[in-house]
């Protein structure tokens, strides 16, 4: 089993295969999204447990407090995933890393791909804020239907899908370091993040990728019958906020973690 977890690990170290992960991690981004938009945003879910303020209830955007039960299902959540061995694999990266348990089994025995001071990068209080704040309120509708519990989960998967594609940042800086490293090298020792910025920016490439989530959204989004006519645009999730969600923010937050990963890469 240790052999294969390190193949597959290998595997990543090639651009081809870079790409073909963060295409299918797509489709995994936007059924997360269509499977949350089941449920209103709930917001008493992320006040304080002990808070009765009825008020509360249809805010908009919720707010993320340390008490909530929405921190205590993703922690406790967390926690058992770190037992299974979770967090070994350098894709994941925890909400929570601080005190996660000891894995249950040895751990798997594999050589390190990326570089260990790079591999550590880790931005998901960033993205915790940004998906509470900004993107939740965009695909949830208003309204409580007390259903905590399987919204929670949805905001699990949601937040874990959405990590994994912008920490895979630090694959696509490795290998884009391996293949040139001189086209790197300068800069990193300059210290110059506006130079390894412009490297790592393709607007071409960006816009394709906007407009392919965007096109998915519309076909995993809409619902399928047997009739010939197309949809009628009704869609589970606004395909415009899908395609929003990855220039201004899944776009630019990889990229973000590419150019610190490259500046610990000569470390």
């Amino acid at each position: 089993m240790a052999q294969r977890g390190s193949s597959y690990l290998d595997s990543l170290l090639n651009l081809e295969s870079v790409r073909k992960s963060l295409v299918r991690q797509e489709d995994s981004i936007i059924f997360s999204l269509i499977e949350r938009a089941k449920y209103p945003i709930n917001s008493a879910l992320y006040d304080d447990v002990d808070d009765d303020d009825e008020d509360k209830i249809n805010k908009d955007p919720p707010a993320h407090s340390s008490a909530s039960l929405f921190h205590f299902f993703v922690r406790e959540s967390e926690a058992l995933q770190a037992k299974a061995g979770r967090y070994t694999s350098p894709e994941e990266n925890a909400f929570f890393p601080d005190n996660l348990p000891s894995l249950l089994l040895p751990p798997p025995d594999h050589t390190p791909v990326l570089h260990p001071p790079g591999a550590c990068i880790n931005i998901n209080e960033k993205i915790l804020n940004l998906y509470l704040k900004t993107l939740l309120p965009l695909i949830a509708a208003d309204g409580d239907d007390g259903n905590y519990a399987a919204t929670a989960a949805s905001d699990l998967n949601c937040l874990q899908a959405l990590s994994r594609r912008i920490h895979f940042g630090k694959f696509v800086a490795e290998v884009k370091f391996r293949d040139a490293p001189e086209d790197y090298t300068p800069a990193i020792r300059a210290k110059d993040t506006e130079a390894l910025m412009k490297l790592l920016t393709f607007e071409s490439v960006e816009e394709m990728i906007k407009k392919r989530v965007e096109k998915k959204a519309m076909i995993f989004g809409q619902d399928v019958d047997l009739k010939e006519n197309d949809s009628n645009g009704d869609y589970k999730v606004d395909p415009s906020i899908v395609s929003k969600l990855y220039g201004e923010w899944v776009i630019p937050l990889t990229k973000s973690v590419q150019v610190e990963y490259l500046l610990r890469r000569l470390d």
